[in-house]
């Protein structure tokens, strides 16, 4: 959105997304204590999933009945009057699905298989796929994806180049603690874009801590993308990439054999200095190597790097903070090869926004290659990993619980 906010469906901001199964569903949903048995057992164990004014009182509302599953979906009333209706996690959004039949094909989304190998395989139409995956754009991703943990305080962003139609679009991306928590295409890079694209992170940041601030950002050079977050937070630190400045090197210097190794060997030497005042060290000595054995192109290039070592070095004060971009570039590697799998972008603007936010979730929640869960003491996606929490076994409908009120996040106290 061009002010920074996200737009929020009353529909979906006002469905309280609760994990049950179906035969516990069915038991309890024509039963007016048994409904409130689950209600209040789910708000006891899990009230973030719930408006800030359930505490106070509720009464039981009309249902209706869902036509495309044949399900019974009530509603609740607020003491201030605001009606929600309750939707079981084996549910998809608007009951468009039930959960079993579509997270097998959902899950391959995450590799980029196209809509129409599912449509062949699962059957449907690509159409039919499409619409399903774009429809968890809706959600808000940090309010989704941070449920249970603090809100990470650094930060690495950097905007990812797509083509719709032939245009080139830009991903503002940013990413925290290996989660993706913004994904917001921009048809410009300019530093007013920029703002407005990083400003959905912020507004959806500050629904889940009116507070939030990040302590470190990391980015590239690109001063377009350091102005937007010094007009987003003004106190955040920004750290500058090392590793960018590494690769301007490499790409000059790896003809030149024996001389890159030795480049290479003194640059990461530098990076790994315990301390600061080693560090500048490091860059000096570094220089002065360079100046007697390098011409060219990559000798200025080293200089470069070297000059710059005071915006490196702050990193030091902030042990936390990331010093290269890699956790970002794991995460655009992957946003990379699902785009080029599926010919880029296509739709209008807002189809591909919320095309990019659906992939956003779809790597935050779609569960790891087993050998990664079990170096991550069983967690089985990023956002289980922040959260150290897992509402259901299935991927899907954990996505769909941590999802509850479209993840919005009210900055109003509970109240048990």
């Amino acid at each position: 959105m061009a002010d920074g906010t996200v737009a929020r469906s009353s529909r979906g901001h006002r469905t309280i997304c609760l994990p049950v199964s179906e035969d516990a569903y069915t038991r309890a949903v024509n039963d007016p204590a048994a409904f409130r048995g689950l209600l209040d057992e789910g708000f006891r164990t899990m009230p973030e999933l719930f408006p800030p004014d359930f505490g106070r009182g509720y009464e039981l509302k009309d249902g209706r009945m869902s036509v495309k599953q044949g399900l019974p979906i009530r509603r609740i009333l607020l003491r201030d009057g605001t009606a929600y209706s309750v939707r079981p996690s084996f549910l998809m959004p608007y009951m468009t699905a039930r959960v079993a039949d579509v997270e097998g094909p959902l899950f391959l989304r995450k590799f980029g298989v196209p809509y129409w190998a599912l449509a062949h395989v699962f059957g449907g139409d690509p159409m039919s796929w499409f619409r399903m995956e774009c429809g968890l754009g809706r959600f808000r991703l940090v309010g989704t994806t941070v449920r249970r943990a603090e809100l990470p305080v650094h930060l690495l962003a950097d905007e990812h180049h797509q083509s719709l139609d032939g245009k080139k679009l830009y991903i503002a991306t940013t990413v925290g603690a290996g989660c993706v928590l913004g994904a917001e295409p921009t048809e410009a890079a300019g530093a007013v874009e920029l703002t407005a694209a990083y400003g959905v992170f912020k507004a959806e940041a500050r629904d889940v801590a009116p507070k939030y601030t990040p302590k470190t950002v990391n980015t590239d050079g690109w001063k377009a993308t350091r102005a937007a977050w010094k007009a987003l937070f003004r106190r955040a630190v920004l750290l500058l990439c090392f590793l960018h400045g590494w690769l301007k090197i490499r790409d000059r210097a790896k003809h030149l054999k024996d001389q890159f190794a030795e480049v290479s060997r003194r640059v990461w030497e530098a990076y790994h200095a315990p301390d600061r005042r080693c560090f500048r060290q490091r860059l000096r000595r570094l220089e002065e190597w360079a100046g007697k054995h390098l011409r060219g192109a990559v000798l200025e290039d080293v200089r470069n790097l070297c000059r710059k070592g005071g915006q490196f070095a702050v990193a030091y004060r902030y042990p936390g903070g990331h010093r290269t971009s890699n956790m970002l570039d794991r995460q655009m590697r992957g946003m990379n090869r699902y785009f080029d799998h599926g010919q880029h972008l296509h739709g209008t603007l807002r189809t591909c926004r919320l095309h990019c936010r659906a992939w956003a979730l779809l790597w935050n929640f779609a569960p790891w290659h087993p050998a990664t869960t079990r170096e991550d003491q069983g967690w089985q996606c990023p956002a289980e990993r922040l959260n150290r929490h897992r509402y259901h076994d299935s991927w899907l409908q954990n996505l769909l619980v941590s999802a509850s009120l479209n993840g919005y996040r009210s900055p109003l106290p509970q109240n048990p």
